[in-house]
This record gives C-alpha cells, structure tokens and sequence, in this order.
C-alpha cells in the first residue's frame, strides 16, 4: 500500500530545527507537489506573487507572503520559480522539543497557543512580515544559542501579533488511513495538473479506484466542499493569479483557467472573491502602486 508524499525531515547539525535559504541561483525543487511532514514549517518570501493550497486553502499572495504551517498539514510549495532578488526563507521544527519549556514558563505559554493554532495554518499581514522575515535570513549567520533565542523571539513575536489570517477556519482533519491519503494526494496532484482543461466527475474518480458516487462523498467528507465548488474555487484562484500577473484580456484568462463560458466564469468567480474579474485587477493593481 503507497503512503502520500511524506516529507522527511532532520535537524541541521547543532540545531533543533531545520533552516532553508532559496533564490534563483538555490531554488527549491523539492516541494512542488501536494505533501505533509510531522514537523511545523514557518516560510517567508520576500516579494512576488504565488500560490497558496494549504490543507483546502486555496488563495494568492500578491507582496511575498509570511505563512505558518502546522504539523500533518499538508501542503504544496509556494514559489515554483524566482524571479530576480526573489527568496525564500523555510524553518521546519517539531512542537514536541520545546513541550517542556513552553509549559513550565509563563512567558512561552503563548507560543503553545500559536502552535497549536498552525494546525489550521496562518498566513501573517502587516509591517512584521519584513521583520520576521529578515530576522530568519539572519539565523544562518548567528551562533547556535544565539540563533536558537532569535527562533523563540520570532515565534513568540508571531503568537503575540493580531493581524493573522487562519487559512483552514474550519480546520483540516488530516486523514488517518494511508489508503485515504494516497487518495486525497492523487486528486489534488490531478487537480493540480489537469484543472485547465475539462475533468470529468468519471475519469478522476476512475483515478483512485471509486465510482462517482462514492468519489463525491469521500471528497465531501475530506474537504467539507463538493468537487465542484473545490475545483471552481481552483479555478478562480489562478485566474486572479493571472490577473495579476499578466494583462491578458478577461475572455482569454476565463477559458485558460478551465471554465467553458464567460457567464460561468464571471458567476463563480463573483461568488468567490465577491467582485468582477475587472473590478479586482483594478483592486489589487491599485494596492500594489501605493
């Protein structure tokens, strides 16, 4: 019986974490498809725009992004590709080494709360997504015990911050059964791959060995969202990724993006972002040359 994608995961030596620097010139390869690990994983990117599927989460970030993710979490990679002066910056760690210590002192208490809170995983906005960020860049040139109390300080200055965006509010309940999550990493994987184009309820339920009877309420009861309205919401997502990115014209993003009609398009995604394509690349573009 195969296992989904498991990512392992161990400490750099002389450290009880894992540290990551990628650019253009070290880019990360090795996580562009659905997977999960043990450990929690703090990433932060400094500029661009990306993609964010993190458990049913499906969302852009348009100013690089500072994002929390807890562990079993699964999910995929957030740059496939860097653009110049573009990194990123992961920290993988496991909750269980600091139990003890967040237990016993009052002042780390928070940090628990913070834990146990990426289990649905949290984007960070404001001024402090910089700071932190620059902070993890930094770690690579301190000493073990200084680095390690610049590790606290950053996760007890993320527990303590307010503007945080949990990604999954109704939690992601992460499958037990490897069957079942050999499953749910097939579909997603297919999504993933096949979402330009049209996916018949029957072909990616032949996927994974099921009828689409049975397809339909295995994927509900995963996700808490029909495949439908998980696949337009895919959809929609990378069209105002496209919107962003590109000055292709509404028509051309609409059938790129897998819808058949523009009627369709325009529907799911008002329904989705509560604006017209139109109106949210005039949004974000305008935000973006504040």
């Amino acid at each position: 019986m195969l296992k989904p994608d498991y990512e392992s995961i161990s400490p750099d030596l002389g450290h009880s974490y894992k540290y990551g620097y990628f650019d253009t010139n070290q880019p990360n390869n090795n996580k562009l498809k659905w997977h999960y690990h043990p450990e929690l994983e703090l990433v932060y990117i400094n500029s661009g725009v990306g993609k964010r599927q993190v458990g049913t989460h499906l969302s852009n970030y348009n100013d690089g992004d500072l994002v929390l993710i807890g562990p079993y979490l699964p999910h995929t990679g957030f740059t496939k590709g860097f653009d110049e002066g573009q990194k990123e910056v992961v920290i993988q760690f496991n909750q269980g080494i600091f139990n003890d210590a967040f237990q016993n002192f009052e002042e780390l208490k928070i940090i628990n709360q913070l834990l146990e809170l990426s289990k649905k995983g949290i984007v960070f906005n404001g001024s402090i997504k910089d700071d932190i960020g620059i902070r993890m860049e930094g770690l690579q040139y301190e000493s073990h015990v200084d680095s390690f109390l610049t590790f606290i300080k950053i996760l007890y200055d993320l527990a303590t911050h307010k503007e945080k965006q949990i990604l999954n509010a109704e939690g992601y309940a992460f499958i037990s059964s490897p069957m079942e999550n050999k499953r749910l990493k097939v579909i997603f994987n297919y999504i993933r791959d096949n979402f330009m184009e049209q996916i018949a309820l029957d072909d990616i339920a032949d996927k994974v060995y099921m009828t689409p009877q049975s397809f339909c309420r295995f994927f509900k009861k995963s996700t808490n969202k029909t495949f439908t309205a998980f696949l337009n919401e895919y959809r929609v997502n990378h069209a105002t990724k496209l919107l962003v990115e590109t000055e292709d014209d509404i028509k051309s993003i609409c059938f790129e993006c897998g819808f058949n009609n523009l009627s369709n398009f325009f529907r799911n995604f008002k329904r989705i972002t509560n604006l017209t394509p139109n109106a949210y690349r005039d949004q974000i573009l305008s935000d973006m040359n504040l």
